[in-house]
């Protein structure tokens, strides 16, 4: 049967007057109300509403509850439950998704003969079904509102049913006065609303339509209920392009109409929010005439132009709706409903110019926030460091990225490539303060490793010589010393780097190496400084002074040492440590580039550096005051993180030329992606801890997961290559690697063994078994041309050739992947890959001592495995200390149902 509506309308129009549209009375049921956007936007509308949802559905949920701020909500398997339990309403709500709002509304139109409204969110619900959804209600006498639209709210009733109209906090934007609004766009109702607000205009009603290709309550109903609301002495219309809905229309009272989407005309698909593109006659400018024609305006209004009438204006800019509805209302003797709220003159609550000397024009001061945003921004202001959302991290990272077409990685916007030119100072900090060190830290950084190098005298020491003793490779030897520096091990320095922070946190210190900022009015009362100062019990440390005046030595800076020395007393080396730390931190940390969680941790890192680079020491170079013969005062005040590492290696300090190769090896190994088995094995051990909670964390323990997830193939390839390169060259004669004068011919030698492998391959095909892999040779990524070429390996070829350094091994690889495909071993020019770089470069710094019988083979494999440990212990640090402030718990789990069983 028809239902009959309100008179002179076509169609069944129940909706007399704007005042009808949201009241006190309507009592809401929600269809999907456990939905990610309903669970959110519902107890915020029911709350402001005075408590109108009387209960919700969600399949499968039934017996749950929503919780509001004023009473739990009720949820029900379907809409025939609720009614059965005994509640009753008039107004439904549906969150479904597209495709189930059709048989959403039938259910509540089937179930219900008391519905008087339903006001539809979802947004792209095909033609066909917004037809019949229109049928069902015209035949029953219901009104539609929607879809894909923000919902309706009263001003005067204080009601919002559906969607999000006024925002978090309705109270602040839905401010009583006496301007309606109809708006295409639900986010500018709720602007719009505070756009007038600026200019004094109160609102009514406000209705967001929605914009999808079916708009069910349209201009022309909300012209007639707006003619019949006596609240409402003004009306102000957002409009898109598409469709005829505000054609024609007799407004009985004045009416500001902001028409956009200009550029939507020059597009050929529907975009935005707006489903529906507009045709042939109903683009922007079509819809700017029909308003102008009404409100017999000859032009649209500007700031410039200010054309109005008693009937109107039209705008294109939502900024121009308050000046325009002012003078608009000024013609018909009506003044603002309260004292203008400010302007919409461009106030900045924040500013940042980052010391650039901007044009008065530019350089706005900042203002003070109205509430509750000023609380928020002091709390802000207050804040030290970057905050990170935490997210599901599994095969993620916010440190390193790999660059699927040139498989290059990057760490924090570093390429590998650059790193591997960057000092090993510098890389070593980079994981931990996003930036590359500067000189200055650089040379703190140096001592802070240095001091940690030596473990004579140390439990650590003992257990990574049983470890080596027990024939462990590198990375357990390495894994058994992490494991001690364990939380009690860093205790104190950790205490003493958060106590700094803290008390320099708001003094206004910007850079960490001014020491001439004025510290006087930081106060450090008795258990702080006491925290710094050493005890008896480590009177007898001698690397205290030993570190002092090693940074002295290097022209070191920092404000944080100087305010220690000042405290009075002997500094322990847990103090020296952490102001080491903080002083690297604190650029990056007051520029918001790293977050307060990792400055504070950063010693943990620094002390581990040191003690797994000194735990590849065997223990019998361990001496008090000296480590393989080398001075205490020398190495602190001398060496850098490459001298270390050399150190380590192979028990002698490098020259430059023997510097650069380690410098690029380290640089290139830093990371492989989050991807990597020892990226996984890091972040899993951190994930395992439960990184929400950080005090829990052990740090060292990832660095051990790290360790353990390398080994002869990952992380052996350089070994492997080492390996492959000794058999071909241990008894060829050579005496010279970097000389290109070698006498070898090394076309000969690799065309040998390509017919060597050529022969291997064909055997095993036969025979059904695998050929052995060629270390070095060769990358999937890279195949399928003619020649190929892994840009790691062109990058370290062009620098060598720039520098005039020559390495027969590397060009031995280079005879070989040409050899191969010339023998018929292989269809294509393999690359030579980056791991036979690292195998090339490694063994040609060691090949005299090898030849010389100081290094053993075993001696230059364990260098090859050694070199990559270090390298992607950098990169270790950088997952653990990203997966720490960014990831979930227990994140890197694989999900059950990609699990396999293998029998």
């Amino acid at each position: 049967m028809y239902h009959k509506g309100i008179e002179g309308f076509p169609y069944f129009l129940g909706l007399r007057s704007l005042a009808d549209i949201a009241t006190r009375d309507d009592r809401v049921c929600v269809l999907n109300i456990l939905g990610g956007e309903s669970r959110t936007v519902t107890p915020t509308s029911h709350a402001f509403s005075g408590g109108n949802v009387v209960f919700g559905t969600s399949p499968g949920r039934g017996g749950q509850v929503l919780k509001t701020p004023v009473g739990d909500i009720p949820v029900y398997n379907n809409v025939r439950e609720g009614l059965d339990a005994g509640h009753a309403f008039d107004t439904g709500v549906v969150y479904l998704p597209p495709s189930g709002v059709r048989d959403g509304v039938a259910e509540l139109v089937r179930v219900n003969p008391g519905l008087r409204k339903i006001v539809i969110i979802t947004e792209k619900i095909s033609v066909h079904d917004a037809r019949e959804i229109r049928a069902m209600a015209q035949a029953n006498g219901i009104d539609i509102i929607g879809g894909n639209c923000l919902g309706v709210a009263d001003s005067w009733n204080r009601v919002r049913i559906g969607g999000a109209l006024g925002g978090d906090k309705p109270e602040e934007s839905l401010l009583k006065g006496s301007v309606a609004i109809f708006s295409n766009s639900g986010g500018f109702t709720t602007t719009i609303a505070q756009y007038l607000a600026t200019a004094g205009w109160g609102t009514t009603t406000l209705v967001s339509s929605g914009k999808d290709v079916y708009i069910h309550y349209a201009a022309p109903d909300f012209a007639h209920a707006f003619g019949n609301d006596d609240r409402s002495k003004a009306a102000v219309l957002y409009a898109e392009p598409g469709g005829y809905y505000e054609q024609g229309i007799d407004w009985t009272k004045p009416v500001v109409a902001c028409v956009v989407g200009r550029w939507k005309s020059k597009l050929t698909r529907a975009v935005g929010h707006a489903g529906a593109m507009a045709g042939s006659g109903d683009s922007a400018e079509d819809k700017e005439r029909w308003f102008m024609e009404v409100f017999g305006v000859p032009s649209l209004f500007t700031p410039e132009n200010p054309v109005v009438s008693a009937k109107g204006a039209v705008v294109t800019n939502i900024a121009d709706i308050p000046a325009a509805l002012t003078a608009v209302m000024a013609l018909n003797g009506a003044a603002p409903d309260f004292a203008p709220r400010g302007d919409l003159a461009l106030k900045p609550w924040v500013a940042n110019d980052q010391g650039l000397r901007l044009p008065p024009e530019l350089a706005m001061p900042a203002v003070t926030a109205p509430e509750p945003y000023a609380g928020q921004i002091a709390a802000l202001g207050a804040q030290v460091g970057a905050v990170v959302a935490r997210q599901n991290m599994k095969d993620k990272s916010g440190a390193s990225v790999m660059d699927p077409k040139t498989q290059v990685t990057s760490v924090h916007g570093h390429s590998v490539l650059d790193l591997a030119l960057e000092p090993l100072e510098a890389t070593f900090a980079l994981p931990l303060v996003h930036e590359i060190a500067t000189e200055n830290d650089r040379a703190m950084l140096d001592v802070a490793v240095a001091a940690e190098v030596n473990l004579v005298g140390d439990p650590i020491l003992v257990a990574a010589d049983a470890a080596r003793e027990a024939g462990n490779a590198p990375n357990a030897v390495m894994a058994t010393a992490a494991a001690i520096v364990g939380p009690k091990r860093v205790e104190r320095a950790l205490g003493c780097t958060r106590a700094l922070i803290g008390l320099f946190a708001h003094s206004g210190l910007r850079d960490g190496r001014d020491e001439e900022f004025d510290a006087s009015g930081i106060v450090c009362d008795d258990a702080t400084r006491a925290l710094f100062l050493a005890t008896e019990a480590e009177a007898a440390d001698p690397r205290p002074e030993a570190m002092l005046a090693a940074i002295a030595a290097r022209g070191g800076r920092s404000a944080f040492l100087k305010f220690l020395g000042g405290l009075g007393g002997r500094l322990s080396r847990d103090a020296i440590l952490a102001a080491i730390a903080t002083t690297i931190a604190w650029g990056p940390l007051m520029r918001k580039r790293i977050s307060r969680l990792t400055a504070e941790t950063l010693p943990w890192y620094l002390r581990l550096y040191g003690v797994m680079v000194g735990a590849t020491i065997p223990g019998e170079h361990h001496r008090s005051g000296s480590l393989w013969g080398i001075p205490r005062d020398e190495r602190f005040g001398q060496w850098t993180m490459a001298d270390l590492c050399f150190l380590a290696m192979t028990g002698k300090k490098p020259t430059p030329e023997e510097a650069l190769p380690l410098q690029m090896l380290v640089g290139l190994l830093i990371s492989n992606g989050p991807g990597s088995i020892s990226a996984q094995g890091a972040k899993g051990a951190v994930s395992a801890d439960g990184p929400q909670t950080p005090a829990r964390v052990q740090i060292n323990k990832a660095m051990v997961g790290f360790l353990t997830h390398t080994g002869y193939s990952h992380g052996g390839n350089g070994f492997e290559g080492m390996a492959f390169l000794l058999e071909q060259f241990k008894d060829a004669g050579l005496t010279d690697p970097s000389d290109p004068a070698h006498g070898l011919d090394l076309k000969a030698m690799a065309t040998a063994f390509a017919r060597t492998y050529r022969r291997e391959k064909a055997q095993a095909k036969e025979l059904g078994t695998e050929v052995r892999a060629l270390p070095g040779v060769h990358h999937p990524v890279f195949k399928g041309k003619p020649v190929n070429h892994d840009p790691r390996e062109r990058f370290i070829a062009e620098f060598m050739a720039r520098q005039g350094k020559y390495n027969v091994f590397h060009a031995f690889y280079r005879e070989l992947v040409q050899a191969l495909h010339d023998q018929g071993a292989s269809p294509y020019v393999f690359c030579v890959n980056v791991d036979a770089v690292i195998a090339a470069l490694l063994l040609a710094l060691l090949w005299k001592d090898f030849k010389s019988g100081t290094l053993t083979e075993r001696d230059l494999e364990t260098a090859a495995f050694t070199v990559f440990l270090y390298g992607r212990m950098i990169g270790a640090a950088a997952e653990i200390d990203d997966h720490l402030n960014r990831g979930r718990n227990m994140d890197t789990r694989t999900p059950p149902p990609a699990c396999g069983f293998v029998v």
